[in-house]
């Protein structure tokens, strides 16, 4: 059976979506994350992953948002795995709210990077990111993205997230080569992650051994 194909949408860019949406019309104080993906259309997948990368691939101070983010982007990396077309997330997750502040700090700063990155997106290499196999591997990729940033130590987020947001981009786009480069990214972040992890590791064995030997030992 031929790889089904996931056919491109049109839609709006996606900085001038969310400019319109968080500071051209009226908001509450808490925006809810199924009100953020009516914006999405047909492009939920890459729009979403989007959203919810940006906090931690950018310099903007999102406490408290990085572990519960990543744990919806792995819940749409698990669906990008197994083919799904249309996204499914628990009520209790669609229906969550963040500060509208917030919200609106973190696009301001991310929207002139989105804008850089949509100057140079164009549909290409389709077969990267609208094939089943390219949406498997993509997805896997940001599962362990998506694990890292769950991790709650310096520096395990950063790389992984912009790993997940320029892989989305070319999602949303139907780009492969932004595509690519976001899973070169997510190589990078998974090393970075793997060596403060077995660095974590050995400087606790050290410790311990150093416990033991002047302490315990006598």
């Amino acid at each position: 059976m031929p790889a089904l194909i996931f056919q491109p949408q049109l839609m709006a860019k996606l900085s001038v979506e969310l400019n319109r949406y968080f500071f051209e019309e009226e908001r509450q104080p808490k925006v809810k994350l199924a009100n953020i993906l009516s914006l999405a259309g047909e492009r939920t997948f890459g729009f979403l992953l989007i959203v919810l990368s940006l906090p931690s691939a950018l310099p903007v101070p999102a406490p408290g948002y990085s572990i519960p983010f990543a744990i919806v982007i792995f819940l749409l990396a698990i669906q990008l795995i197994a083919g799904s077309k249309s996204l499914w997330l628990p009520q209790g997750i669609s229906n969550s709210a963040i500060e509208l502040e917030m919200a609106q700090s973190v696009v301001k700063a991310g929207i002139p990077w989105l804008r850089r990155i949509e100057a140079i997106t164009r549909p290409r290499l389709l077969f990267v990111c609208t094939t089943l196999p390219g949406r498997a591997i993509i997805g896997s990729a940001i599962v362990l993205m998506s694990i890292s940033m769950m991790i709650p130590i310096p520096l395990t987020n950063t790389l992984p997230a912009m790993g997940i947001f320029i892989t989305a981009f070319g999602l949303l786009e139907d780009d492969g080569l932004i595509c690519l480069v976001g899973l070169f990214f997510c190589v990078l972040g998974a090393t970075l992650t793997t060596s403060i992890l077995i660095f974590g590791v050995a400087a606790v064995k050290e410790i311990i051994k150093y416990i033991f030997e002047t302490f315990l030992s006598k």
